[in-house]
């Protein structure tokens, strides 16, 4: 029996454990010696489905081998909390993350999966002069560190991918590939993802969204009028829409409908039963799959009025089909809902459809400058709202508006569904944030249909020549900030919808881990051993507070970073009590018997304690390991 405690993982999320686990889960014959796989079993079990042939349908590229390693390594940084810049930060869902994406979306896997409801993402279009990120999977957090300024170095420089690259294109897919694959993990089963792009990488992206998301997964490619003249300098054909495609997480997801005003005038006709007012529609179904072959079983004959048997035929003298079967028709006739009219000469059944102020109609694939804004009306939506141009080429809000009304809400089809709860929090991730529109588009629309979206953004610091706004980071928190203000200047006085909103954001920020890892590279003398021990016994940075060790220890412990806090005390020591209880992290730096056994009177399922707090006490760290066994309390130190 040991009586050690567990270590708590410092690390992000570990991705191929998870793949192995469902592979041996689905598939235990093929289980080898130490949870390993057999593969060559795994042909035998999968059969004729295995494709060995040596040339097969697919895309490469090259460095796509090390797109996986860069998936694949865990990332050790942390985040920061900074209430100073935030607003409402005790209270508020909403966040905004500063840091390179690659790494916030690494350290977002554990408490953010399969939690996300919508992904809206605008990122580099790769025209030559754009931003790209490295992604050396064996430095990526610390050239952001040194991107930042937060370590001591010569300096790792992001920087842009010009056309005169030889890998001009491959690099672009080696920055998306990795975040798009982590993005997909972190969306609900109903969730969809909408990227903007221009005609540079469209192609590029389609097929990688394809092998990510899978084909039958694909939901659209709108087209977005993003300008309403044409460039006069152009010496070409002046360009005039973006693409946004759209993918979903699973055949889960439903687009929900817009709202279709139908022409009153149209229906003339006043059912004699309702009173409804209504209008005839031909019960042949035309257009789209209306032949015989079709829909075979909507090939039947119905009899008219004067006893004679009528066919679905076509316009041009074919063979066609019903709008619907024979049971279903029959019970539309004997409720008065079909009628007869002669058109020349021959006998034509109709349906009655009623006007309904309610009606709805799918979304369209061209989305038109007038409906949800152009690039000049989202640089002027800006301007004004920043007193002065801080930011090129942002996104009008209109536009993120229309992605969430087609993929948040309470579908349409749903309406009717018991469980659904049109308060349920439906998050907003957007990790190439910019001047934070999709934050703006959020807020506003809670605001319109009193809705419970939370927004996470994401944004790297890339610095500005604006002595205001040092970087795109300071940029987007000062546009939420106001966004804020506006909205609640509107509301002064009055009552909102739906109660009292989300009208805040809590500020993370990328960093090294609060504790010092062991470093296995350090030279192998005397003094260089002696600081590495050192650091195994008061491993925590230097000028990091509790809130920051707190935050650091939710996030690789499952918990979101808006998990419900309360600041406890037990037998004198400060105790963090989580999710109502559920874990408690007590980071004292001298623990007694007294709080360890407080702590397990309360019966959580974990707790987490600083390694530091026994100080070498290891007859402490015995009894505490067995006194939470008996509790059946999980408890892990750090």
């Amino acid at each position: 029996m040991t009586d050690q405690p567990e270590k708590l993982d410092l690390t992000s999320h570990n991705l191929p454990a998870d793949k192995t686990a469902e592979l041996l889960r689905l598939f235990p014959e093929i289980r080898t010696e130490g949870d390993k796989i057999d593969f060559d079993k795994l042909k035998l079990v999968l059969g004729q489905t295995v494709d060995v042939g040596k040339e097969r349908y697919g895309m490469t590229w090259a460095g796509k081998a090390d797109c996986f390693k860069t998936i694949q390594a865990p990332s050790t940084g942390t985040l920061l909390p900074a209430p100073d810049e935030s607003v409402d930060f005790d209270t508020t869902e909403n966040l905004i993350i500063e840091g390179d994406n690659l790494n916030v979306l690494k350290l977002l896997q554990k408490a953010y999966l399969g939690k996300v409801k919508m992904i809206y993402i605008d990122p580099p279009y790769n025209t030559g002069n754009d931003f790209i990120y490295p992604d050396n999977y064996t430095e990526s957090l610390q050239t952001y560190l040194e991107y930042t300024g937060q370590v001591d170095a010569e300096g790792k420089k992001f920087g842009t991918n010009a056309d005169t690259d030889g890998r001009f294109h491959s690099r672009w897919m080696n920055m998306m590939y990795p975040r798009l694959y982590l993005a997909r993990n972190l969306l609900r089963e109903d969730g969809a993802i909408f990227i903007s792009i221009d005609d540079t990488e469209y192609d590029n992206l389609k097929k990688l969204c394809n092998e990510l998301f899978g084909e039958e997964n694909f939901v659209a490619s709108v087209i977005w009028q993003k300008v309403y003249s044409p460039r006069m300098d152009d010496r070409g054909i002046s360009p005039e829409h973006d693409f946004i495609l759209i993918y979903s997480k699973s055949l889960e997801f439903v687009p929900n409908r817009m709202p279709f005003e139908q022409n009153a005038k149209q229906f003339t006709g006043i059912d004699e039963q309702t009173g409804q007012n209504y209008r005839p529609r031909s019960l042949r179904k035309e257009g789209k799959n209306s032949r015989r072959e079709d829909r075979p079983n909507l090939y039947y004959s119905i009899t008219a009025p004067d006893g004679s048997a009528i066919f679905p035929i076509r316009s041009d003298g074919s063979e066609g089909c019903w709008r619907m079967g024979k049971t279903k028709y029959e019970k539309l006739l004997a409720d008065g809902l079909i009628e007869w009219v002669q058109i020349k000469g021959s006998w034509q059944p109709m349906v009655k459809q009623f006007y309904d102020t309610n009606a709805t109609r799918p979304y369209m694939t061209i989305w038109t400058h007038t409906e949800v804004g152009h690039n000049h009306s989202a640089v002027d939506e800006l301007k004004k709202l920043m007193n002065t141009s801080v930011f090129d080429n942002p996104k009008p809000s209109g536009l993120i508006k229309r992605a969430l009304d087609i993929s948040t809400g309470i579908s349409e089809l749903d309406e009717d569904d018991e469980n659904n709860n049109e308060q349920d929090t439906e998050i907003i991730l957007d990790f190439f944030s910019g001047s934070g529109t999709t934050a703006q588009a959020v807020l506003e629309k809670n605001k319109e249909d009193s809705g419970n979206r939370k927004f996470i953004l994401v944004q790297l610091p890339e610095p500005t020549e604006n002595k205001d706004f040092p970087t795109i980071a300071d940029i987007t928190k000062e546009r939420v900030r106001r966004v804020i203000k506006k909205i609640n200047d509107e509301e002064a006085g009055q009552l909102p919808m739906g109660g009292k909103q989300d009208r805040g954001f809590r500020v993370f920020k990328l960093a090294e881990s609060n504790f010092k890892g062991w470093e296995a590279s350090v030279p192998k003398d005397g003094t260089a051993l002696a600081q590495q021990l050192e650091l195994h016994i008061d491993h925590i940075r230097e000028g990091r507070t509790s809130e920051d060790i707190l935050y650091e220890i939710l996030l690789k412990s499952g918990f979101p970073l808006t998990t419900p806090v309360e600041n406890i005390e037990l037998e004198g020591k400060a105790v963090y009590s989580v999710a109502g209880g559920g874990m408690l992290i007590c980071l004292e730096k001298e623990l007694t018997l007294e709080v360890i056994r407080a702590m397990a009177e309360k019966k959580p399922q974990r707790v987490i304690c600083l390694d530091l707090g026994f100080a070498g006490n290891d007859q402490l760290k015995a009894n505490a390991v067995q006194i939470f066994k008996t509790k059946e309390v999980v408890f892990k130190t750090v």
